[in-house]
């Protein structure tokens, strides 16, 4: 029985699945094709592939993914962008704006990384 088990997350492993459990401790996942309409809130991390219509507040590092889209308010300790944001991204440390990020209003934070081809219009306030 041992060796079966063994053998089977071995196998899992080898084929790139994993056990979502394991893969989403402490992470709040919105899917792609959720909509939150109102206020969210989150004391861990968040992966946003949905769409949140109201604020979003974020106590660890929000992860937007390329379908994922607030409008409104995001305030979070770090920020990873590839999505769509209409309204204020309040970040304490790090934001990160992948390629394919377009963000439409304010932007504030400690420290700011901007790849080739993210896009953004708006007041930018980035440093202490």
């Amino acid at each position: 029985m041992l060796g079966t088990r063994s053998r089977s997350k071995n196998n899992a492993a080898q084929n790139g699945s994993t056990n979502a459990a394991a893969t989403a401790s402490g992470t709040c996942v919105i899917a792609q094709g959720t909509t939150i309409t109102g206020k969210f809130s989150a004391t861990e991390d968040v992966r946003l592939d949905g769409v949140i219509e109201g604020d979003v507040k974020c106590d660890k590092r929000l992860v937007m993914g390329e379908t994922g889209r607030v409008k409104g308010t995001i305030t979070a300790a770090d920020a990873i962008i590839m999505g769509t944001i209409d309204g204020e991204l309040i970040v304490s440390n790090t934001i990160h704006l992948k390629s394919t990020a377009k963000i439409d209003g304010t932007i504030q934070g400690k420290s700011m990384t901007v790849d080739e081809g993210a896009k953004y219009s708006g007041e930018c306030k980035v440093g202490a």
